[in-house]
């Protein structure tokens, strides 16, 4: 089942000490900028409550696991503020990832683009399908994947990005993302990894909770000052999604 909502629906759901939060759009499980914020503080909660020591992050649906932004929210940026409280979206949603005290595994069951990559390179174990292949959009639209290009980076080093994003047509497969250091696991079908998914975070739920904080906040070291750079990265999207060349480049998708 997925969604009809022009705003995208996000639920969550907890069952024993493994919290689920699912996100869907009519379009692509993409995200417009009120989902990107809600997502962020459903992070951000979950991240205190004590009954909970995994967070399994999926999207509706067994296609697409994340479209990235909302193209009808892309094209209708007309000033500088607009583009930098959008593209702060993603960056809010990263750092709300990176800072949350629980075990963050993501289940990427079909095609991910553009600010999916950074959700998926934020998640800190991933479970994907054979048909999760992956693609950087950006630069083909305009615009460069300043925002999530940290999270990536930490994830799949800076060649690995550079191959993505100097092709932003290509998709990439699920083996490629995996021998990367993206996905941890691939599977040839959902079923099988829906069934080693739920087995695999009820037992990392059974894990002391202090230490998989503390193990979470050492695999994250050294990214502290990505609340200031993200921001930074945003205004900079902001403007370039302004340029002639954007919106020239936006008037040809739409069409």
């Amino acid at each position: 089942m997925t969604t009809d909502r022009p705003n995208g629906s996000l639920y969550t759901s907890i069952n024993g000490k493994v919290a689920t939060v699912e996100f869907g759009h009519p379009a692509g499980n993409s995200f417009v900028l009120e989902m990107l914020d809600r997502f962020a503080d459903e992070i951000l909660k979950l991240s205190n409550n004590g009954a909970v020591s995994v967070i399994v992050l999926k999207s509706e649906g067994d296609r697409a696991f994340c479209g990235g932004a909302s193209f009808d929210e892309l094209v209708s940026i007309s000033n500088l503020e607009e583009g930098k409280v959008f593209f702060s979206g993603f960056a809010k949603v990263i750092n709300a990832m990176r800072k949350c005290k629980k075990v963050i595994v993501g289940r990427v069951q079909g095609k991910t683009v553009g600010g999916g990559v950074g959700l998926a390179s934020a998640c800190d174990y991933i479970f994907a399908s054979e048909a999760a292949s992956i693609r950087l959009s950006e630069l083909s639209i305009g615009i460069a994947p300043l925002v999530i290009a940290p999270a990536v980076v930490r994830k799949i080093g800076i060649a690995a990005l550079s191959e993505m994003s100097l092709s932003p047509t290509e998709w990439k497969s699920a083996y490629w993302a995996q021998e990367k250091g993206l996905f941890s696991k691939v599977f040839d079908t959902i079923k099988e990894l829906d069934k080693e998914l739920e087995f695999f975070a009820s037992q990392l739920s059974g894990y002391n909770p202090d230490a998989l904080a503390e193990w979470k906040a050492v695999l994250w070291e050294g990214t502290s000052h990505w609340d200031a750079l993200l921001t930074e990265r945003a205004a900079i999207t902001g403007k370039l999604v302004l340029s002639e060349f954007t919106k020239n480049a936006l008037s040809k998708f739409k069409k």
